[in-house]
């Protein structure tokens, strides 16, 4: 019995720390896809160095391999800039009278075409290819990419016919590739896919994975494939696994042709978890449009539209009971016509029924962002409103700490005042009721405890402030004061009272000091003038909001 409980409670053990590893590992795909923008902008500053090298004087030799860099580069994050340095190419070959840098870049060109969805313009270059003629490197280059012209049409037009040729291509591929190369042992894990034969192609690639650095584009490779065969194996926890790796790997390497995050965004669906798969299919969607790479774009656009299924289901069964109505004809043609007519019937309510599903699509979109705005707009309300709050909280507790010692202090003078009336002492209480002391010291204490409560509800208000003027005009409070008049003037702006009277009547100086004060903090401003006084009434705000 105890051996049944620890075996028991080893599995529940075993089946957490998995699942908080799959969550952890889905955690950091969206940390990456959060950070998309980040991995962009040093992209393109690897991008800025070569486009440096190219704007000096080079050779036509230099330019080519520097445009060659460019295409690398931008093969896989922008396809249309990748055709541009491409043609160029094909020029400058043209220039050294180099054919075989003119077939490679030919070779490169359809590849971006294909990938770009421009099928017909890539296989009208490959088939004007002697591959027999070409050297090795460029042999190489042509099988490479004509197996991927393959790959990416059979992508949303499945047949058997252009799988064969994706693996007619690979076996000619590895028959040029060095068998030392990753490249080789890629295509080779690849075929032996193909081949069913998953435990070698397995075995294979967890070797590679193991000894390659996480950061590197064939790692992403590694993984993703394994994903594939995962998937093929129903082991469906290591599928997301792979597939997740894979996709940091490339979102991490700015590679927006992301195959990994598109088919994580169908699985997440298949298995109910929305939030997760709106966020895979969201980032593939955008990084797809971004990369220019079709064949990505129309494979997402089915999942937007993923309840069309249902209905693509309705037109699979009609097509059957068509094909049932075929046999029938030799026997019922007199049903032909009946039949035909079912058939046009139903596929163009089928038809209707997904350009009203379209339409809807897209009224749900625009509803979706105006929803994100509302929110956003009722964040902003949420936080301005809290800030109001504090603010009232912590000066309703100053203003009665404030008048219970003002009330203290005044019942005190009262007694004294009180005192001096019953001994008589009256040049001494005339001394006392003429004397502006009291006020002063009063005074002296509300605008210190003004200071004290303003800078503790803005701490960084002086640094603020200060940084909206010039350099050379910092103003910076004396060694015992908390806020000199110039900054005391603008506590109160910042606090909503911005009528010159009331803040003069408050601060005990004449109105055109104020005016003059006001009138030089603009003067001294590093921002718009107009501005200036709007941009003190919001410091702190996002300090507050937090």
């Amino acid at each position: 019995m105890r051996a049944f409980l620890f075996i028991l409670v080893f599995c529940i053990a075993q089946h957490a720390a998995f699942g908080a590893a799959k969550d952890s590992l889905f955690a950091q795909l969206s940390h990456a896809v959060k950070n998309k923008q980040a991995y962009t902008r040093e992209k393109d500053k690897r991008i800025s160095v070569y486009k440096k090298l190219q704007a000096g004087e080079n050779s036509p030799e230099e330019h080519y391999k520097i445009n060659e860099s460019l295409y690398k580069e931008y093969r896989k994050f922008k396809i249309d800039s990748a055709i541009y340095y491409v043609n160029q190419n094909i020029e400058l070959a043209a220039q050294l009278q180099n054919n075989d840098l003119r077939v490679a870049s030919q070779i490169q060109l359809a590849n971006l075409y294909s990938s770009s969805g421009k099928y017909r313009e890539s296989e009208a270059i490959l088939k004007s290819i002697e591959s027999k003629k070409l050297a090795k490197p460029i042999q190489v280059l042509y099988y490479e990419f004509y197996s991927q012209f393959f790959e990416h049409y059979a992508t949303n037009n499945y047949s058997k016919f252009y799988i064969e040729q994706i693996e007619v291509y690979r076996d000619s591929l590895l028959h040029v590739l060095d068998p030392n190369s990753i490249k080789y042992k890629i295509n080779l894990a690849q075929q032996n896919i193909y081949k069913n034969r998953l435990d070698v192609a397995k075995k294979d690639l967890l070797y590679l994975m193991r000894t390659s650095k996480a950061k590197d584009e064939n790692y992403a490779m590694f993984v993703y494939l394994l994903g594939d065969i995962s998937g093929l194996q129903k082991q469906w926890d290591d599928q997301r696994m792979y597939y997740s790796s894979a996709a940091i790997t490339d979102i991490e390497n700015a590679i927006k042709d992301n195959a990994a995050i598109q088919n994580l965004a169908v699985i997440y669906y298949d298995l109910g978890n929305i939030d997760r798969a709106y966020s895979c299919a969201q980032s593939a969607i955008e990084d797809a449009i971004f990369c220019n790479v079709k064949f990505r774009t129309l494979r997402m656009s089915e999942l937007y539209s993923i309840i069309n299924t249902v209905y693509l289901d309705k037109e699979a069964k009609n097509k059957s009971e068509l094909k049932n109505y075929l046999i029938l004809i030799s026997v019922l043609t007199v049903f032909l016509v009946l039949a035909i007519v079912y058939v046009y019937r139903q596929m163009k309510k089928v038809s209707r029924v997904k350009e009203e599903l379209s339409k809807t699509s897209q009224k749900l979109a625009e509803l979706n962002k105006e929803i994100l705005s509302a929110n956003e707009n009722l964040k902003d309300t949420n936080g301005q409103l809290y800030e109001s709050n504090r603010i009232k909280e912590e000066y309703i507790a100053y203003f009665f700490d404030i008048c219970s010692a003002y009330i203290n202090k005044m019942e005190d003078y009262r007694k004294m005042l009180n005192r001096k009336a019953l001994n008589k002492q009256h040049d001494e209480l005339f001394k006392l009721l003429k004397s502006t002391d009291i006020v002063d010291n009063e005074l002296e204490e509300l605008y210190k405890s003004f200071d004290t409560i303003f800078i503790s509800l803005y701490p960084s208000f002086v640094k603020e402030f200060n940084a909206l003027l010039l350099p050379e005009e910092q103003v910076t409070p004396k060694a015992n004061e908390i806020l000199n008049t110039e900054l005391r003037i603008f506590a109160l702006i910042r606090l909503g009272i911005t009528d010159s009277v009331k803040i003069a009547a408050f601060l005990r100086y004449s109105l055109s000091t104020i005016y003059n004060y006001r009138t030089k903090a603009r003067n001294k401003a590093a921002v718009s003038r107009e501005e200036f006084e709007v941009m003190v009434s919001k410091i702190g705000v996002i300090q507050a909001k937090q």
